[in-house]
């Protein structure tokens, strides 16, 4: 597993990168009540701001942690938001990314760096 300072995770296998928030994110958030999705097959470059996270204390955005194609986004967590509070780094996953280059990963955290930086 990899991290952003964003407060993703990002868990690849096959060039297929699965996004979703760290249970710290969602913490922050409190009790998420609407997640927007971005579209399957949607192009997105590093940094664009592709999902959109409500919660009872706030909105925010997830950005593309990567370059590449959207090949399936998690509509669960659409119809039920809630289970991102139950389940943010499992079930509750966001989107998956056909990445177009796997060595942006390299600029992600590992465990023991996102730890020391969240404190």
């Amino acid at each position: 597993m990899k991290y952003t300072e964003e407060h993703e995770w990002l868990d690849e296998a096959d060039g297929i990168v699965t996004v979703g928030i760290t249970a710290h994110a969602a913490e922050e958030l409190g009790d998420i009540v609407f997640v927007e999705l971005p579209e399957v097959g949607a192009e997105v470059t590093k940094d664009d701001e592709i999902v959109v996270i409500e919660s009872v204390k706030a909105a925010s955005d997830i950005l593309a942690p990567i370059d590449g194609a959207i090949v399936e986004v998690n509509t669960a967590i659409a119809d039920e938001p809630g289970k991102v509070n139950e389940d943010p780094e499992g079930e509750a996953w966001f989107f998956k990314v056909r990445a177009s280059d796997l060595s942006q990963l390299d600029e992600c955290l590992d465990e023991a760096a996102y730890k020391a930086f969240i404190g």
